[in-house]
C-alpha cells in the first residue's frame, strides 16, 4: 500500500471519536474514579436565648426580624444543611464574646465575614457541638451547656499553662498535677458510689487571686466513674489550674440529700467537717443547695508528688 493510500484510509483528527466524552462522570484518563473532596463542615454561630438575641440586634445580624421568627429560620438552615450530608459544627453566638473576638480580630461586628470567623474559631476549646438533626428547642439548651464548659475549659487551660510556667520542669510539673486530679476524681467516685452526684468547685489563685469555677455531674456505675463529657474535662482542667497554682478554695460534693465538703489549701484537697461544710453551703444559693445536709468530707489522695 502506498504512503498515500495510507493516509487516506487512517481516520482524520475530526472523524476519531471524543475519547474524553465516552468516560463516565467522575472518572479520570485511566478510568479511575475522582472522587469528590470532602465536604468542609459548615460553622454557625447561633444566638441562643432572647438576651443574647437583644444584645446583638444594634449590629443588624438578623435582618429586624425578632426572636421566634430567627429561630425558625435558623432550624430551617440547619435541616437543609444536614439533609445534605454536610457536618455543621455550633456555637453560642454571646454579645461579649463576639465584641471582644471582633475588637481583637480588627473586625466589624457587623459585617457578616465576622460572624463566619467567630463560628469557626479555632481557639474555642474541645470537640466541635455537632447538629444531628433535632429540633432547636432540644438542642438550644445542650448548645449553652456545651459552650459554658468550653469556655471553663479555655479558662482553666490558659490558667493552668500560666501556673507550670513558672516551674523550672513544667513537663514534670504537669504529668504530677493531672495524676493527682486523676486520683482525686477515682476516690471521689468510689466514696460517692453509684449514682449521678453533684460536683462544685470554686478557687482563688495564690499568684494573681484569680477566680476559678466550675461543676458538674459525677456518674458512677458499677464502681467505675463514667465518662462525664465536657462538664467533668472542664472540671478536671479547672481543678488542675488551682492545684497548680496552689490556690484556696473548696469542694463540695453533693449525694443523696448529704453534702460532702474539702478545702482547697496551698494546692491540695483536705477534708472539712461538717460544721465547715456547713459555713460553705451557707454561702450557696437555695435553689442549687435544695436540702442538703453538711458532711464531712472523706479522705482523698494526698497532695501530688508526695507520699
Amino acid at each position: 500500500m502506498s504512503k498515500k493510500h495510507a493516509s487516506e484510509s487512517r481516520p482524520n483528527r475530526e472523524s476519531r471519536p471524543n475519547r474524553e466524552s465516552t468516560r463516565p462522570p467522575g472518572f479520570g484518563r485511566r478510568g479511575r474514579s475522582r472522587a469528590a473532596p470532602p465536604a468542609q463542615p459548615v460553622a454557625l454561630a447561633v444566638a441562643a436565648d432572647a438576651a443574647d438575641f437583644a444584645g446583638l440586634e444594634r449590629y443588624g445580624l438578623f435582618g429586624g426580624a425578632d426572636y421566634a421568627s430567627y429561630l425558625r429560620w435558623t432550624e430551617g438552615r440547619l435541616r437543609v444543611l444536614h439533609g445534605q450530608g454536610l457536618d455543621v459544627h455550633l456555637r453560642v453566638l454571646e454579645p461579649a464574646d463576639f465584641e471582644e473576638f471582633c475588637e481583637e480580630h480588627l473586625l466589624d461586628p457587623g459585617d457578616p465575614v465576622a460572624r463566619v470567623a467567630y463560628a469557626a474559631d479555632p481557639e474555642l476549646a474541645g470537640e466541635p457541638f455537632r447538629y444531628t438533626g433535632q429540633r432547636l428547642a432540644e438542642l438550644l439548651p445542650a448548645l449553652r451547656e456545651d459552650h459554658l464548659a468550653r469556655v471553663r475549659i479555655s479558662i482553666g487551660c490558659a490558667a493552668l499553662l500560666a501556673a507550670i510556667g513558672w516551674d523550672d520542669r513544667p513537663e514534670a510539673r504537669l504529668t504530677a498535677v493531672l495524676q493527682y486530679v486523676s486520683e482525686v476524681c477515682l476516690a471521689l467516685a468510689a466514696g460517692a458510689g453509684d449514682g449521678c452526684h453533684g460536683l462544685t468547685l470554686r478557687s482563688v489563685g495564690l499568684a494573681e487571686g484569680e477566680e476559678l469555677a466550675a461543676a458538674t455531674d459525677l456518674c458512677v456505675g458499677s464502681g467505675q466513674l463514667s465518662a462525664g463529657g465536657r462538664g467533668m474535662e472542664a472540671f478536671c482542667v479547672t481543678l488542675a489550674a488551682a492545684v497548680a497554682g496552689y490556690g484556696t478554695g473548696e469542694l463540695l460534693l453533693r449525694r443523696d440529700g448529704e453534702a460532702h465538703g474539702w478545702a482547697l489549701v496551698d494546692g491540695w484537697l483536705c477534708p472539712m467537717s461538717a460544721l465547715e461544710t456547713e459555713a460553705v453551703l451557707a454561702a450557696v444559693p437555695p435553689d442549687e443547695r435544695g436540702d442538703a445536709v453538711a458532711r464531712p468530707g472523706f479522705p482523698l489522695p494526698l497532695q501530688e508528688g508526695e507520699g
